[in-house]
């Protein structure tokens, strides 16, 4: 006799026999799954918005500019973007 309980989404066992058809027939978009279970449904990958305004772009940079910054390490884009930014406050004051 089928239980007339909802499986736990979290208790699921994907070491199993691959779908039959009549399973794949009854599948239904995680959409409707979740808001069924009063589940929020999984945020966007990646890193959230900043919110500063910045764009990206593609640019073509000497590598001798790139070695520079790279050589101290993870974040040499945020130190590239730091130095562009004051180069532009300093024109501006000017």
């Amino acid at each position: 006799m089928a239980s007339k309980h909802k499986p736990d989404p979290y208790l699921i066992d994907f070491e199993t026999a691959p779908l039959t058809e009549e399973e794949i027939k009854r599948l239904r978009p995680a959409r409707e799954v979740f808001a069924e279970l009063g589940l929020p449904l999984p945020g966007k990958p990646g890193r959230p918005p900043s919110g500063n305004g910045k764009q990206q772009v593609t640019l073509r940079l000497d590598n001798e500019i790139i070695d520079f910054f790279k050589a101290d390490g993870p974040g040499w884009q945020t130190r590239l973007n730091e130095e562009l930014a004051s180069v532009v406050r300093q024109r501006k004051k000017a």
